[in-house]
């Protein structure tokens, strides 16, 4: 319980006597995304508020947006790959 940074004693028996085994994914691009899809639905707010109050929408916000969703869709891309892998 210890090595995988389990609290909960009666979900790691469980988890136990159904798998007989756990595992303890540690993959730093899954922080990284969440990161950035914390800062992208923040810009996204941002963006609406604007909208909502001035009735435009700015060409370099709109840039922002497209560029941050990039950058998840190739950080879920990373992560998916690397848990393809997993044997």
């Amino acid at each position: 319980m210890g090595q995988l940074g389990v609290f909960n004693r009666e979900a790691y028996l469980r988890k136990m006597a159904l798998d007989g085994y756990a595992v303890k994914l540690d993959l730093p691009e899954l922080k990284e995304l969440l990161s950035l899809l914390r800062r992208s639905s923040n810009n996204l707010n941002q963006l609406v508020r604007r909208v909502n109050s001035t009735g435009r929408v700015y060409q370099e916000d709109l840039a922002d947006i497209s560029r941050r969703q990039e950058e998840i869709w190739e950080g879920v891309h990373t992560i998916l790959t690397q848990l393809a892998n997993i044997s």
